[in-house]
């Protein structure tokens, strides 16, 4: 047993008058405790109660005879229990109230008395002892019999004794314990037994529990066990419901013992001769005066943690122990009250940690019950101790079982040392398990996993699916070069932006890391497609494009792995190590691994099995995505025009592309074939050109014209510039480009083809063919064939064909000469007809003047004889007009008197009249006029007709 000094020890000296020599007094008998009090029983039958400073508080007469040798208050309740002996006498056991005052005495009231029956013998009481409710009392006697008493003593209703036991050995001790049964345990001096005395076996005899007794006071019960205690010279036992329970060696003479919370207090004398029964039976008549010059030994046991709470050497015996008010006290036989006060957790604690007894100080918290935090923190003190030890190992586990409550950083400090790196990373992962590591944790975790080349270890951290900070644990993989573990990590936790960036940046796995996007919804492949396009362009630039083909024309399924053929393994089996991490990370995007076997069935099996899922691919519907704009990925495809032109030629063959798309895709289609042609010559230059001015030949053409006529102009490509021009009608355009690169035969080629839709083009190609001496001689017959057109068509006036020819002096008279000569003599032929047809005008508007003055001044004779209507005889009522035609009047469907026309001469005259009006309403519509003129060939020609319907006639005055 360890001994400490678990107790401050101080003796109580009371300072009142009365009760300073109370525990000296010859007239002291016994004592008790409870209630927050201390009850003292004289040989005269007095009862003085003490408070807690030791001061009376009240005196009051119990016995009228007798000794008062028991006392016993049932703690909690104001009940008192005194028994007084008179050997001539029977003993007399009285239960009294404190809290009800006797109306006749003013002291407490007394409940009930009776006369302890021990069938006439006189012997002293041993033992007492009585249930809380003082149901039952059980009276040792030292001859050897026990007497139970049983009924109902607080109310005085009376109460029936038996005695329940004898034998020839007196009764050291009684206790109750109660259950299920209430059972009586008895202590002799040479047997411990129990007996039944109500519930199941009551009545039954008393049972023999071992055939050693103990001495007066050497039993007691555990209050907070029940368990009975007795203490014997080798040892302290324990009894309980089962019998015999554990036992603690202790040697030493017994004399006295009881507990304290869970400590038992032993009052021992030095070891002497065998105490006989002559020296045991003088405990019940007393013991001579040289007792209490005697030494005995004081001691507190921790039983269940083995140690000593403290022990002293006293130089008188002691007469009696009691616990109140927290403390534990003990009365000597010469009269002195030493009071034991308990030290304080910490106080014991810190007398453990000076003797470096940090596995009895753990015990002791966990028995008392501490908080986490306090267990912690011996835990932390007893590994602190164990490393200055250099039990490094044992001081790890200390640490482990703080880690709740430790600061990480004061453990990692100290296993910093490369030689304690496995310590280290226990105490690590076991952060992570707890939740309590940072990024710094998992940082130097994975990096002590680095050093050692522990991948074991690694992988095993990575699936345990401990809590770490994914970003840390990432980053180190991939510094560390654990690519396939930061992968894993990545696709755990649906990091797919980061499986394809290890898979790319670090990895150099492309194919592997276009297969794990061809795998992904359109949300999570289109963004890694966009971002890594270049890169996988470069190293896989099929797959890559075909992906992009089938992303940009809404066709994206996800890609799926192929059923894999059973092959019979190859002998010899041992897998290699990059086998083993591919099977240890099962990556969504790799498809099964099989071995390659040299068996042509089997190759034609997978590659028809291969088939068959691309088949099954084909054949699940397009994902539901929004198809971005073909724009979008142009920039992806630079430095790789080959793979470009075959997505922009994919996404035309689309149907369903909106028709600004469209645009964008000619128009960049176009400008590839056109910088593809400028790199070629020969027959490869022709076939670019060729498919370049497919995309423009047509009428329907998605390209806007100016940006054609920008990319054939900075390309050089003429043929683009003449088809949009052609296509936008801008045929003059096309004329004067050919005209300013100095192209003859383009320019004729242009006049053959467009002159008949745009005449313009005539004076501009006699301007051009007469601009230089060169130019005129390729031209040659031409210009005769410009002329003439130029003269059938008055496209120009001869006076202005003639100052075109005379700008650069390139022409000559022989060249012109057939023209003029023939233009001559036409404007003379025009000249004489137009003579004629003025004189005979004249000549027609002479006649009708002189008509319409005959008819105003001469009468007119008719002698038409029939009707110009019905063609009959003219008879009277006759109507004769102007124009020389008669008519019946009934013929001319008169009706009133309204003015009557010729109906002969009717159409003529409204036609005449309906051209007049014609020509006054068209004099005031100038639009008119001035867009005639615009259209009309003979400009003079033009203005005489307008001038004669009336245009330039003043307006009439009103």
């Amino acid at each position: 047993w360890k001994a400490f000094n678990f107790f401050d020890v101080s003796e109580v000296k009371p300072t009142g008058s009365e009760s300073a020599s109370l525990f000296n007094s010859p007239e002291f008998s016994s004592i008790c405790s409870g209630s927050d009090n201390i009850f003292l029983g004289s040989s005269h039958g007095q009862i003085r109660i003490l408070s807690s400073a030791f001061n009376v508080v009240r005196t009051f007469h119990a016995h009228d005879t007798g000794s008062i040798t028991h006392i016993k208050q049932i703690d909690g309740t104001s009940l008192l229990i005194t028994v007084s002996e008179d050997l001539s006498n029977e003993p007399v056991l009285k239960v009294w109230a404190l809290d009800k005052p006797d109306k006749k005495t003013g002291g407490p009231k007394c409940l009930s008395s009776l006369n302890v029956c021990n069938g006439r013998k006189q012997f002293p009481i041993s033992a007492l002892a009585t249930l809380d409710n003082v149901s039952q009392l059980a009276v040792g006697f030292a001859n050897g019999s026990v007497t139970v008493i049983r009924g109902d003593l607080i109310n005085d209703r009376g109460a029936k004794q038996r005695t329940v036991f004898e034998s020839d050995e007196p009764i050291t001790g009684v206790e109750f314990r109660e259950g299920p049964t209430t059972t009586l345990y008895l202590a002799t001096t040479g047997r411990i037994l129990t007996l039944t005395i109500s519930g199941r076996g009551q009545g039954q005899p008393a049972k023999n529990l071992e055939d050693n007794g103990c001495g007066l006071g050497c039993m007691t019960v555990d209050s907070e066990s029940g368990d009975i205690v007795v203490a014997r010279d080798d040892a302290i036992y324990y009894y309980g419901v089962n019998g015999r329970g554990p036992s603690y060696a202790y040697e030493g003479p017994k004399q006295l013992v009881s507990t304290f919370g869970d400590l038992v207090a032993l009052v021992t004398q030095p070891r002497t001769d065998a105490a006989s029964k002559t020296s045991i039976l003088r405990k019940f008549v007393g013991g001579g005066a040289d007792d209490r010059y005697r030494s005995s030994t004081f001691a507190l046991l921790d039983t269940d943690l083995k140690y000593v709470a403290h022990t002293e050497m006293l130089i008188s015996q002691v007469r009696t122990v009691f616990a109140e008010w927290g403390d534990f006290f003990l009365l000597t036989l010469d009269g002195k009250l030493f009071r034991y006060h308990e030290k304080s957790l910490n106080q014991k604690l810190e007398i453990l940690y000076q003797r470096d007894l940090y596995v009895l100080a753990i015990n002791l918290a966990q028995k008392v019950g501490v908080d986490t935090a306090q267990r912690n923190m011996i835990l932390r003190r007893y590994g602190d101790y164990l490393h200055k030890k250099g039990d490094y190992d044992t001081a790890m586990q200390q640490y482990l079982k703080a880690i709740d409550n430790t600061e990480p950083s004061q453990v990692i400090r100290k296993f910093l040392d490369s030689q304690r790196i496995n310590n280290l990373i226990e105490y690590l992962e076991e952060l992570h398990e707890h939740d309590k590591a940072t990024v710094d944790h998992t940082t130097l975790l994975l990096n002590c996993y680095a050093k050692l080349k522990d991948t074991d270890k690694l992988e095993t951290f990575i699936k345990s699916g401990t809590n770490f900070d994914l970003e840390t644990a990432i980053a180190m993989c991939r510094q560390g070069g654990y690519h396939d573990q930061a992968v894993f990590l990545s696709k755990k936790h649906g990091e797919h932006d980061r499986v394809v960036d290890i898979l790319i940046e670090d990895s150099k796995k492309y194919d592997d890391a276009l297969d794990y996007i061809h795998r992904h919804e359109p949300d999570v492949a289109y963004p890694n497609l966009m971002r890594y396009a270049r890169v996988l362009l470069e190293h896989c630039p099929e797959e890559t494009t075909q992906l992009f083909i089938e992303y940009y024309t809404g066709q994206y399924r996800l890609k799926k792995d192929a059923p894999v053929a059973p092959i019979q393994a190859t002998s010899g089996g041992a897998a290699s190590a990059v086998q083993n991490l591919a099977s240890f990370i099962p990556l969504p995007y790799r498809q099964a691994t099989v071995t390659s076997s040299p068996a042509t069935q089997d190759n034609r099996s997978l590659s028809l099995a291969a088939e068959e899922a691309a088949a099954a691919a084909k054949a699940d519907p397009p994902r539901e995505y929004k198809v971005p704009k073909p724009r979008t990925a142009f920039s992806s495809f630079v430095d790789h025009p080959d793979q470009f032109i075959v997505f922009l030629e994919a996404c035309l063959d689309e149907t369903n592309m909106d028709e600004s798309d469209k645009v964008d895709l000619h128009t960049t289609l176009f400008e590839i074939y056109l910088d593809i042609a400028g790199s070629k010559t020969g027959q490869e230059k022709q076939k670019w050109e060729a498919k370049a001015k497919t995309l423009i030949d047509g009428h329907d053409i998605s390209m806007d014209a100016s940006n054609v006529l920008l990319l054939s102009h900075l390309s050089d490509f003429r043929v683009g510039t003449v088809l949009v021009r052609e296509q936008q009608g801008l045929r003059f355009d096309i004329f004067r480009s050919y005209a300013s690169a100095g192209d003859t035969a383009g320019v004729i080629k242009a006049l053959r083809k467009y002159g008949p839709e745009e005449p313009q083009l005539y004076p501009a190609a006699l301007a051009y063919f007469t601009s230089s001496p060169k130019v005129l001689q390729e031209a040659g017959s031409e210009l005769e064939t410009v002329l003439k057109r130029i003269d059938e068509d008055g496209l120009m006036a001869p006076l202005q064909v003639i100052q075109t020819l005379s700008t650069n002096a390139v022409a000559t008279m022989g060249m012109v000469k057939k023209y003029l000569g023939e233009t001559i003599e036409r404007e003379r032929k025009e000249i004489s007809n137009n003579r004629r047809l003025i004189e005979s005008y004249r000549s027609e508007t002479d006649a009708k003047r002189k008509e319409m003055d005959e008819l105003g001044t001469k009468s007119a004779v008719f002698q038409t004889r029939r009707c110009s209507a019905c063609g009959g005889s003219l008879d009277l009522p006759t109507v004769h007009f102007l124009c020389k035609h008669s008519f019946h009047q009934r013929c001319l469907n008169q009706v009133g008197d309204e003015d009557v026309e010729c109906p002969k001469c009717a159409p003529t005259n409204n036609n005449i009249r309906a051209f007049r009006k014609a020509q006054e309403d068209s004099a005031d519509r100038h639009d008119m006029f001035q867009d005639t003129l615009q259209r009309s060939r003979d400009k003079f020609g033009t203005i005489s007709e307008f001038f004669g319907r009336g245009v330039m006639a003043a307006p009439a005055l009103e």
